[in-house]
């Protein structure tokens, strides 16, 4: 049985316009480009958000005249917008993007980015970094020393950002001494997503949950991010990465932020930051034996994933045939604060598991005392539901009676579908944020004591591992990953949510 709980739905009006801008895209010919960022750009075109005077100036390496990067852009939008695609006002679009080609490593190039933008006094100009990060560093200084960077530039840095603490407070270095911390966006694009948003709005918006947010009244949490897809075309990349580095590092433990998070006092960006900041440095350290026993790390072997088979990790192009890089991580998290002093959360992540989907479960404790009879009477908690994909909804699980003479009760949904609730179509995660960004709103960006925060907890997880010879454990692709992930739970006996 379930009960929709559904607010008034809202139409669809059209957004007030942005304000003229600069969008500078390295990487331009990229996945992250053409897959994400070319769609978004067109539906807040296509929305009337963009606005005459805006100029995207895409740049890579490959020798493009403007005209043929336009044929790949529309080629590209049409794939990815399906149905929203609108011939009618892709030449508008088009207008707005230009080409050119250019190598990030060489000075000269610089000169030649310096003519095309011109003098635009006011006009926000952004720099969009979509390139290996070992590039960020090589981007900003070639910027600065043909005093591109103007006073109005922002500098959009994609994730990851770096592969440890080391290298990414190099990073930082070297674009701050570029650009004050204020002009500084780092994206998890997670952020951006609207029901991570809604997460805000939850706890901080209503009443009801509040009280109960915290120890005593939580028995425990689960965040869980799985792929059904493997590597793709970026083993070689992603070999080099893992999913500690990934997905951990930056999108769980922003989840985890936010689900964690103190009541900020006002919604300012370094409002929220702060104390999300505030989370990440009281994760309780996990490293050396200790790692071995509160994380688990797998890798995916041949397997059937839906009605296909699926190779195994070592098959991917790019990828070593002896890598010992993790597609699988699951952890104990432990906060130690008042509010979450012996609340254990639990994050786990992949590819090639069992299904596509993106969760946070919070379960309660259950009632002190039963008066009821029956198998649900005492052993199913209160549960909230929070789906970020492939669906957006929010699901409190209660128990109510069971129709019937007997007093016997019955799990029952209280769903709020997200979707059906709100028909005005949501922003995507990179509309939102290149919006953001544009206007220069930060509240959805990483600041970079965040980012060295996370490092500083992921780092020791990382030795710990390199240093075990036994390497990620194995698991069937199609699976919810190695047995040992069910254990890690099952010691403080529980369960996760696919298994229950």
């Amino acid at each position: 049985m379930s009960t929709d709980a559904r607010s008034t739905p809202t139409s669809h009006s059209t957004p007030r316009p942005g304000p003229p801008f600069d969008l500078v895209l390295f990487g331009g010919t990229g996945d992250l480009a053409m897959r994400k960022l070319l769609p978004a750009l067109m539906r807040r075109y296509m929305d009337g958000w963009i606005t005459p005077g805006s100029r995207v100036l895409a740049l890579a390496r490959t020798r493009h005249t403007t005209e043929a990067y336009r044929a790949l852009a529309q080629a590209a939008c049409r794939q990815h917008l399906g149905a929203d695609f609108r011939e009618d006002r892709w030449d508008g679009f088009a207008a707005l993007l230009s080409y050119a080609p250019l190598d990030a490593t060489a000075s000269a190039d610089y000169a030649g980015l310096a003519t095309l933008l011109g003098a635009r006094p006011g006009v926000p100009r952004l720099f969009f970094l979509s390139t290996a990060p070992d590039l960020f560093a090589a981007i900003c200084r070639e910027l600065a020393a043909a005093g591109i960077v103007t006073p109005e530039s922002r500098i959009m840095l994609e994730k990851p950002l770096g592969e440890d603490a080391a290298s990414a407070r190099r990073i930082n270095e070297t674009v701050g001494a570029i650009a004050g911390e204020r002009q500084i966006y780092r994206i998890d694009h997670y952020l951006g997503k609207e029901t991570v948003q809604n997460l805000l709005a939850l706890r901080f918006g209503n009443a009801l949950f509040e009280p109960l947010w915290r120890r005593g009244q939580v028995r425990h949490v689960q965040i869980t991010v799985a792929e059904q897809l493997g590597v793709e075309s970026r083993g070689e990349f992603y070999d080099r990465t893992g999913a500690l580095r990934d997905m951990v590092q930056n999108h769980l433990l922003q989840l985890l932020c936010i689900l964690a998070m103190e009541p900020p006092a006002t919604s300012a960006a370094d409002a929220v930051r702060d104390e999300k900041l505030k989370v990440l440095r009281a994760l309780r350290p996990i490293g050396d034996a200790e790692a071995l026993i509160k994380t688990v790390r797998g890798q995916y072997r041949p397997g059937v994933v839906g009605a296909s088979r699926a190779g195994g990790y070592l098959e991917e192009p790019g990828v070593a045939g002896d890598s010992r890089t993790e597609t699988f991580v699951a952890l104990k998290a432990e906060i130690d604060t008042w509010r979450w002093a012996g609340v254990p959360f639990y994050l786990r992540t992949g590819k090639r598991l069992h299904e596509h989907v993106a969760e946070i479960v919070v379960t309660f404790e259950q009632v002190p005392h039963s008066i009821f009879e029956g198998p649900f009477s005492s052993q199913l908690p209160n549960r909230l539901v929070i789906r970020l994909q492939p669906d957006e909804c929010i699901t409190l699980r209660i128990l109510a009676k069971s129709p019937g003479e007997a007093m016997r009760l019955k799990p029952v949904d209280l769903a709020l579908d997200l979707g059906e609730s709100f028909k005005g179509r949501p922003l995507e995660a990179y509309e939102r944020l290149l919006g953001d960004a544009i206007l220069g709103n930060l509240t959805l960006f990483m600041r970079r004591d965040e980012v060295d925060a996370a490092w500083n907890w992921i780092d020791p997880i990382r030795a710990a591992w390199d240093a075990d010879e036994q390497g990620p454990r194995p698991y069937a692709a199609g699976s919810w990953g190695p047995a040992a992930s069910s254990a890690l739970i099952a010691r403080d006996g529980f369960a996760w949510y696919d298994e229950l």
